[in-house]
């Protein structure tokens, strides 16, 4: 599944969130990606893990410029990310990755037009992998935070389109 809003309810938004209930102002997104993969975890492994290379493959990654290159397993890395949408607008933000768990989790901490976790956890299902991306951020943009409140549902569709062409990229490459 490319993409879709966690749990939420009707305001004030609540969610579950890595089982724990949280309330959610009308900017904030839990957004969760579900992507099964006939590749071997350490195929995804290697693609997910050089956010570098997402630009050569990931039609909705515009650029990656790396800032700060993090340690041996990449935590501490922090990179300006720019991404095209399936609306008629691009975000772009720093993401520094905070916790590498090897062949199983990366985390990162964005700051700027979104602001917010994102964390990838990987598991392996047989020959295939199962990849989940769990993002909780909040809009930041002017424009984003007023229309936040009507714009939620169309928000979690862009993310789920973004998402969506990832996982078909991905799934491209790694064939």
């Amino acid at each position: 599944m490319p993409g879709r809003l966690a749990n939420v309810d009707a305001p004030p938004y609540t969610a579950q969130a890595l089982g724990t209930a949280v309330a959610m102002a009308a900017k904030d997104l839990q957004l969760v990606t579900d992507w099964r993969l006939d590749a071997p975890l350490e195929a995804v492994w290697r693609e997910i893990a050089a956010p570098d290379t997402w630009p050569s493959w990931w039609r909705a990654v515009v650029a990656v410029e790396t800032l700060v290159p993090g340690d041996a397993n990449g935590v501490g890395a922090l990179r300006r990310i720019t991404w095209r949408t399936a609306l008629p607008y691009t975000l772009t933000f720093v993401v520094r990755t905070t916790r590498v768990e090897p062949m199983r989790l990366i985390e990162g901490r964005a700051e700027g037009e979104l602001d917010g976790i994102g964390v990838w956890t990987f598991t392996p299902s047989g020959k295939a992998t199962h990849l989940r991306y769990d993002w909780r951020v909040s809009v930041t943009k002017p424009w984003m935070r007023i229309a936040a409140p009507l714009l939620r549902p169309v928000f979690a569709w862009n993310h789920g389109k973004v998402m969506g062409w990832g996982e078909a990229d991905l799934k491209s490459r790694l064939a």
